[in-house]
């Protein structure tokens, strides 16, 4: 039972979500690679939560 408990925390999928639009350690990598794939990252993570709230919007409104 511990590991299905362990394997659904959610708490840890929230603070990725927070870590990710925190702005870069002054000692972190500035490539320009690396730049591009947190920006894309942000506009998933962003378009991922929308879809998820017109989903909840269209199940409780229908």
């Amino acid at each position: 039972m511990s590991r299905l408990k362990e394997q659904f925390r959610i708490g840890e999928v929230f603070t990725y979500f927070i870590r990710v639009f925190q702005k870069p350690k002054p000692g972190a990598p500035t490539n320009f690679n690396i730049r591009t794939m947190h920006m894309i990252n942000k506009i998933s993570i962003v378009m991922f939560l929308f879809c998820v709230a017109v989903m909840i919007y269209r199940a409780v409104f229908r």
